[in-house]
Protein backbone atom coordinates (compact mmCIF):
# COMPACT_ATOMS: atom_id res chain seq x y z
CA UNK A 1 0.00 0.00 0.00
CA UNK A 2 1.20 3.56 -0.51
CA UNK A 3 -0.34 7.41 -1.38
CA UNK A 4 -1.24 7.83 -4.89
CA UNK A 5 -0.21 11.70 -6.35
CA UNK A 6 -3.67 13.05 -4.39
CA UNK A 7 -2.44 11.54 -0.96
CA UNK A 8 -5.13 8.36 -1.67
CA UNK A 9 -4.00 5.74 0.10
CA UNK A 10 -3.96 2.42 -1.66
CA UNK A 11 -2.07 -0.01 -3.85
CA UNK A 12 0.87 1.51 -5.84
CA UNK A 13 0.38 2.17 -9.36
CA UNK A 14 3.69 0.72 -11.17
CA UNK A 15 2.33 0.61 -14.48
CA UNK A 16 -0.03 2.92 -16.59
CA UNK A 17 -3.11 2.79 -16.97
CA UNK A 18 -3.21 0.34 -20.22
CA UNK A 19 -5.50 -0.50 -23.28
CA UNK A 20 -5.33 -3.32 -25.44
CA UNK A 21 -6.53 -2.92 -28.92
CA UNK A 22 -7.30 -5.73 -31.01
CA UNK A 23 -8.35 -7.31 -34.07
CA UNK A 24 -10.47 -10.62 -33.65
CA UNK A 25 -12.74 -12.08 -31.38
CA UNK A 26 -11.10 -14.06 -28.82
CA UNK A 27 -14.25 -15.01 -26.78
CA UNK A 28 -14.13 -18.74 -25.98
CA UNK A 29 -10.53 -19.36 -27.52
CA UNK A 30 -8.00 -20.98 -25.16
CA UNK A 31 -5.63 -17.92 -26.09
CA UNK A 32 -8.32 -15.78 -24.34
CA UNK A 33 -8.81 -17.61 -21.50
CA UNK A 34 -4.59 -17.31 -21.29
CA UNK A 35 -4.64 -13.16 -21.57
CA UNK A 36 -7.71 -13.43 -19.15
CA UNK A 37 -5.94 -14.72 -16.77
CA UNK A 38 -2.91 -12.78 -16.75
CA UNK A 39 -4.86 -9.50 -17.39
CA UNK A 40 -6.92 -10.12 -14.08
CA UNK A 41 -3.94 -9.83 -12.01
CA UNK A 42 -3.21 -6.24 -12.95
CA UNK A 43 -4.35 -3.87 -11.02
CA UNK A 44 -6.24 -2.38 -12.80
CA UNK A 45 -6.62 -4.70 -15.35
CA UNK A 46 -6.21 -3.41 -19.08
CA UNK A 47 -9.47 -2.42 -20.93
CA UNK A 48 -10.07 -4.70 -24.02
CA UNK A 49 -11.15 -3.26 -27.09
CA UNK A 50 -11.63 -6.02 -29.92
CA UNK A 51 -11.66 -4.70 -33.79
CA UNK A 52 -13.89 -6.98 -36.52
CA UNK A 53 -11.55 -8.24 -39.16
CA UNK A 54 -12.39 -6.46 -41.70
CA UNK A 55 -12.74 -8.26 -45.45
CA UNK A 56 -11.76 -7.45 -48.47
CA UNK A 57 -7.97 -8.00 -50.14
CA UNK A 58 -5.54 -8.64 -47.45
CA UNK A 59 -4.02 -4.78 -48.38
CA UNK A 60 -7.86 -3.18 -48.32
CA UNK A 61 -8.47 -5.66 -44.68
CA UNK A 62 -5.32 -4.43 -43.58
CA UNK A 63 -6.08 -0.22 -43.77
CA UNK A 64 -9.67 -0.72 -43.08
CA UNK A 65 -8.54 -2.22 -39.47
CA UNK A 66 -6.12 -0.08 -38.94
CA UNK A 67 -8.38 2.95 -39.57
CA UNK A 68 -10.70 1.10 -36.92
CA UNK A 69 -7.69 1.17 -34.72
CA UNK A 70 -6.66 4.72 -35.02
CA UNK A 71 -10.18 5.70 -34.43
CA UNK A 72 -10.51 3.57 -31.13
CA UNK A 73 -6.94 5.22 -29.89
CA UNK A 74 -8.29 7.74 -26.70
CA UNK A 75 -6.84 11.74 -27.57
CA UNK A 76 -3.69 12.13 -26.04
CA UNK A 77 -2.63 8.56 -25.67
CA UNK A 78 0.24 6.95 -26.19
CA UNK A 79 0.15 3.87 -28.93
CA UNK A 80 2.41 1.37 -28.98
CA UNK A 81 2.11 -1.13 -31.74
CA UNK A 82 3.20 -4.93 -31.35
CA UNK A 83 4.58 -5.54 -34.86
CA UNK A 84 7.78 -8.03 -36.24
CA UNK A 85 9.35 -5.07 -37.01
CA UNK A 86 9.54 -3.14 -33.74
CA UNK A 87 12.11 -3.25 -31.29
CA UNK A 88 13.22 -6.46 -29.23
CA UNK A 89 13.29 -5.31 -25.47
CA UNK A 90 14.22 -7.33 -22.79
CA UNK A 91 11.87 -7.68 -20.02
CA UNK A 92 13.64 -4.75 -18.11
CA UNK A 93 13.86 -2.34 -20.90
CA UNK A 94 10.45 -2.96 -20.93
CA UNK A 95 9.42 -2.88 -17.72
CA UNK A 96 11.30 0.96 -17.80
CA UNK A 97 9.57 1.83 -20.54
CA UNK A 98 6.10 1.32 -18.95
CA UNK A 99 7.66 3.02 -15.76
CA UNK A 100 8.05 6.13 -17.85
CA UNK A 101 4.89 6.10 -19.36
CA UNK A 102 3.38 6.29 -15.78
CA UNK A 103 5.80 8.69 -14.75
CA UNK A 104 4.46 11.00 -17.70
CA UNK A 105 0.78 10.19 -16.53
CA UNK A 106 -0.23 9.09 -20.00
CA UNK A 107 -2.92 6.52 -20.80
CA UNK A 108 -0.99 3.43 -22.85
CA UNK A 109 -2.77 1.65 -26.01
CA UNK A 110 -1.33 -1.43 -27.36
CA UNK A 111 -2.14 -1.93 -31.16
CA UNK A 112 -2.27 -5.65 -31.81
CA UNK A 113 -3.20 -6.57 -35.72
CA UNK A 114 -4.88 -9.10 -37.43
CA UNK A 115 -3.50 -11.97 -39.82
CA UNK A 116 -2.32 -9.18 -42.36
CA UNK A 117 -0.19 -7.02 -39.21
CA UNK A 118 -0.60 -3.36 -38.62
CA UNK A 119 -1.33 -0.79 -41.20
CA UNK A 120 1.81 1.61 -42.13
CA UNK A 121 -0.85 4.43 -40.87
CA UNK A 122 -0.47 2.61 -37.54
CA UNK A 123 2.71 1.90 -37.27
CA UNK A 124 3.50 5.79 -38.31
CA UNK A 125 0.94 7.05 -35.30
CA UNK A 126 2.56 4.57 -33.16
CA UNK A 127 5.27 6.22 -30.50
CA UNK A 128 7.02 2.91 -30.13
CA UNK A 129 7.14 -0.37 -31.81
CA UNK A 130 7.37 -3.46 -30.03
CA UNK A 131 8.03 -6.75 -31.13
CA UNK A 132 7.89 -9.89 -29.10
CA UNK A 133 11.31 -11.52 -30.75
CA UNK A 134 11.43 -11.78 -34.59
CA UNK A 135 9.13 -14.90 -34.55
CA UNK A 136 5.39 -14.41 -36.64
CA UNK A 137 2.77 -15.31 -33.62
CA UNK A 138 -1.26 -15.08 -33.92
CA UNK A 139 -2.36 -12.29 -33.76
CA UNK A 140 -5.12 -13.81 -30.72
CA UNK A 141 -1.64 -15.33 -29.27
CA UNK A 142 0.02 -11.85 -28.81
CA UNK A 143 -2.50 -11.05 -26.59
CA UNK A 144 -1.53 -13.26 -24.04
CA UNK A 145 1.85 -12.65 -24.84
CA UNK A 146 1.55 -9.16 -24.15
CA UNK A 147 -0.72 -9.82 -20.76
CA UNK A 148 2.19 -11.84 -19.45
CA UNK A 149 4.89 -9.22 -20.21
CA UNK A 150 2.45 -6.93 -18.35
CA UNK A 151 2.20 -8.54 -15.64
CA UNK A 152 5.73 -9.63 -15.21
CA UNK A 153 6.78 -6.01 -16.03
CA UNK A 154 4.77 -4.83 -13.29
CA UNK A 155 5.85 -7.57 -10.61
CA UNK A 156 9.75 -6.28 -11.95
CA UNK A 157 8.80 -3.44 -10.69
CA UNK A 158 7.45 -4.09 -7.69
CA UNK A 159 10.80 -6.24 -6.76
CA UNK A 160 7.85 -9.26 -6.67
CA UNK A 161 9.98 -12.33 -7.13
CA UNK A 162 7.60 -13.90 -9.95
CA UNK A 163 10.55 -12.71 -12.60
CA UNK A 164 13.88 -13.88 -12.50
CA UNK A 165 16.66 -11.96 -14.05
CA UNK A 166 19.13 -14.49 -15.90
CA UNK A 167 18.83 -18.15 -16.63
CA UNK A 168 17.94 -21.23 -14.37
CA UNK A 169 21.44 -22.41 -13.65
CA UNK A 170 23.14 -19.63 -14.98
Amino acid sequence: MGHDAAGRRGPLRLIPPIVVIAVGKGRGSAEQALYDRYAARLRPAPRLVEIAEARGTPMEAKRREGAAILAAVPEGATLVALDLGGADETTEQFAARLARWREAGRLVVFAIGGAEGLDAAVLARAAHVHAFGRATWPHLLVRALLAEQLFRADSLLRGHPYHRTGRPGG
